[in-house]
């Protein structure tokens, strides 16, 4: 790309609702210095009619064509790898839809395709720019909290209908989309969970396959997370619950933070809670503590500040608010959920990626063709 460029031609592959979105984000001027040029999608009748941009049905054709810098891939699940390599390998940039791909070994693979630094790689964890999950990210990591003990994240607002899932032939089949609820609606929350907490050592879930609708792949689950030095976590999630509940409660050794309804509410101890236990002499004592709601407000920037991001370190070399080569980790915690649920057993991390790409091919397999 030529530097001296003051706009980024972006072109977007796969004109489904959130490649519409992001393409009638950019138009409408949300983006600044963000320029659509062209777009990409193989059902040629499907796509938009956008003024002034080129229309694609070929990938190949698309990324040679000379009319972007960049792209943004919002394509199924399982194209993101092949796509996300064929565009870095010619040469430009990347911004990549969640989950960046299905399986850790996928990610893997496309990670691997980037190779120059030159070359900007992100990808769309809109939920990054939500300034309670930035506060609460800032408080973690400050020291302000305390040491964290306890993580419990019930997030089952994710509901679906069974017209949803017949919506598409990909929807909800390991052949398609190669898993459900962990892969299609959680990936913001399950980078949220690593980006504030880290990495556990194990997993330990249970999964249910079709529990509420007549698919094949998870729409339930519960999973048991433990850290190396003994934090532990909780995270359930599902696609079958009305109304469902989206709650984030933190332990930490100077109190508890709650993010429900908008609010992120601190019940702070005046001591903290171990050390309290080892001084008091009070045998029914508990620790003193005060109430404290943190202010935020609004949901952030979300899809339209991610691209602006990306636009922004591609022209001004601008840090990335979620680099694409972190995105592996939400889908490790996924497909470590998933291999626990079909093993039946706590499954260690980092997780051998390749194990788990051979359990989802024979599932594929069984699976129907979308």
């Amino acid at each position: 790309m030529d530097m001296k460029r003051k706009e980024l031609r972006l072109g977007i592959i796969g004109l489904g609702s959130m490649g519409r979105n992001h393409a009638d984000a950019i138009l409408a001027g949300k983006v600044p210095r963000c320029r659509l040029t062209a777009v990409c999608d193989a059902q040629a009748g499907t796509i938009p009619v956008y003024e002034g941009v080129a229309v694609f049905t070929e990938v190949k054709e698309f990324l040679e064509s000379g009319m972007v810098d960049g792209v943004l891939i919002a394509t199924p699940h399982y194209s993101h790898t092949p796509i996300g390599i064929a565009a870095l390998e010619a040469g430009l940039h990347v911004l990549v839809e969640k989950p960046i791909s299905v399986h850790k070994a996928d990610c893997e693979r496309l990670i691997a395709a980037h190779r120059s630094k030159k070359q900007v790689f992100a990808a769309m964890f809109n939920q990054r720019t939500d300034p309670r999950y930035v506060k609460l990210r800032d408080l973690i990591r400050s020291g302000e909290l305390g040491k964290v003990r306890r993580i419990n994240w019930i997030i089952t607002t994710w509901f679906r209908t069974a017209a949803y899932y017949g919506s598409g032939g990909w929807r909800a089949t390991w052949a398609g989309e190669g898993g459900g609820v962990l892969l299609n609606q959680c990936p913001h929350q399950l980078d949220l969970w690593q980006w504030l907490f880290g990495m556990p050592a194990q997993v330990r879930a249970h999964c249910q396959f079709g529990r509420y609708h007549e698919i094949e792949v998870e729409d339930d689950v519960t999973a048991y997370m433990e850290y190396a030095d003994g934090t532990t976590g909780v995270f359930i999630t599902s696609t079958g619950e009305a109304p469902g509940t989206d709650r984030l409660e933190v332990t930490t050794e100077r109190g508890r933070v709650v993010l429900e309804n908008g609010r992120l509410l601190y019940t702070r101890n005046e001591m903290e809670m171990s050390e309290f236990s080892r001084t008091t002499k009070d045998i029914w004592a508990l620790p003193a503590t005060w109430d404290v709601e943190i202010p935020v407000s609004g949901p952030g920037g979300q899809h339209a500040a991610i691209m602006e991001n990306f636009t922004e370190a591609v022209l001004d070399n601008a840090p990335l608010i979620a680099p694409a080569a972190e995105g592996l980790r939400s889908v490790e915690l996924g497909n470590a959920m998933l291999l626990s649920a079909f093993q039946n057993k706590t499954i260690a991390l980092p997780l051998d990626g390749r194990v788990f790409e051979r359990l989802l091919k024979k599932k594929s397999q069984q699976s129907p063709k979308p």
